[in-house]
């Protein structure tokens, strides 16, 4: 794995799942890792353990992203890595028996926390000459699925944002790419398999990814390997990307 030290890396949804597993990773590896959460509390415990900074802040308020930037870089100098990885799932249902609230809360942490995210870290990576942006994806984003119509809708227009920031930012030294993890043990395949709609409520727990291969994914993309995957979505499906990985 490439080595993080002197670098910068910020990482949304950082309270558990993948965004754990990923600031403990980076932590480990030498780099300055901010969390950011809703959680406080459970960040705070994390950041202590680990060296890191923990930021209380919602992804859906531009205005929280912004100040997370801010304070970022005023406390390392830098942001050199975004993982754009806070997201939800709930409201799980037929179209027509969801809230419109509920149902509008998604759109506002899977896409335009995404935006919100790129939006106020692309300044600071464009004035420092470069930086890798990584959003994560899901097979949900190419597939229609049963009672994931908001998680569906977020996450393809979170794909096709990551594309249009690859062509706008790309010649100014900005990595930008999406991760497709597949199935992962989290918290939210558990909100997955209590719905009992839709194939992927029938997998077992064993039948899923523990969050750290995705989190080593991450950093094997934020090194060398990054510059031939700008514009693409890796799938850790694939099973050379596991093997160029490191996973088995």
């Amino acid at each position: 794995m490439p080595d993080f030290n002197n670098k910068t890396v910020m990482i949304t949804g950082a309270s558990r799942g993948i965004g754990e597993a990923a600031s403990r990773l980076f932590a480990a590896a030498g780099a300055n890792v901010v969390m950011l959460a809703r959680s406080g509390e459970r960040i705070a415990q994390i950041a202590e353990e680990i060296g890191a900074l923990a930021l209380t802040g919602d992804v859906a308020s531009y205005a929280d992203m912004q100040g997370a930037v801010a304070q970022t870089v005023e406390r390392f100098g830098s942001l050199d890595i975004l993982i754009n990885n806070a997201g939800v799932i709930e409201p799980i249902g037929a179209l027509g028996d969801v809230s419109p609230e509920g149902w509008g809360a998604v759109i506002d942490v899977n896409l335009k926390g995404v935006f919100n995210g790129m939006h106020a870290a692309l300044p600071q990576m464009v004035a420092a000459g470069g930086g890798t942006i990584i959003t994560i994806s899901s097979g949900a984003a190419h597939r229609g699925l049963e009672g994931w119509s908001a998680y569906c809708s977020s996450k393809a227009g979170a794909a096709m944002l990551t594309e249009c920031a690859d062509l706008e930012y790309r010649g100014k030294g900005v990595r930008i790419m999406g991760l497709s993890p597949g199935t992962v043990a989290t918290q939210m395949q558990r909100e997955i398999k209590a719905s009992g709609i839709n194939p992927v409520a029938q997998l077992s727990w064993e039948d899923h990814i523990p969050a750290d291969w995705p989190a080593q994914c991450l950093m094997w993309m934020c090194g060398p390997a990054g510059d031939d995957l700008t514009g693409t979505e890796v799938s850790l499906r694939d099973e050379d990307v596991r093997k160029a990985v490191g996973l088995v």
